[in-house]
């Protein structure tokens, strides 16, 4: 059973932007704080952002400024607003939920940014 699917990401040009969305189930969306990570080739999965319930957020230094993470309560769907796309943000990006009694991931979008 699919909790969480991803969808946006693809081939864009330095500088430009990109939207990836993530839909969750209910119960799922309204109990967790939701995340967007990525892995690039041989490195290790890190986080990007994560939004509360709330709508508190949190960014990894790499993105500031440029990402921005919204999450629509209504459609229980969360975002990521790329913006000034580099080279280095290529990866494959993932969704995640992590409600209190389990941790969940979208399959996985791929987002190359070519100069």
């Amino acid at each position: 059973q699919v909790q969480l699917v991803q969808s946006g990401g693809g081939l864009v040009q330095t500088g430009r932007s990109l939207r990836l969305s993530c839909a969750a189930s209910g119960v799922i969306f309204g109990a967790s704080v939701m995340g967007w990570y990525r892995q690039a080739p041989g490195r290790q999965r890190e986080l990007v952002a994560t939004i509360s319930r709330g709508g508190s957020t949190n960014y990894a230094d790499s993105v500031k400024g440029r990402f921005t993470i919204s999450r629509d309560n209504a459609k229980n769907t969360v975002y990521l607003q790329m913006n000034s796309l580099k080279s280095e943000d290529t990866a494959v990006y993932y969704c995640n939920a992590n409600p209190a009694w389990g941790n969940y991931w979208g399959q996985g979008t791929q987002v190359t940014v070519s100069s």
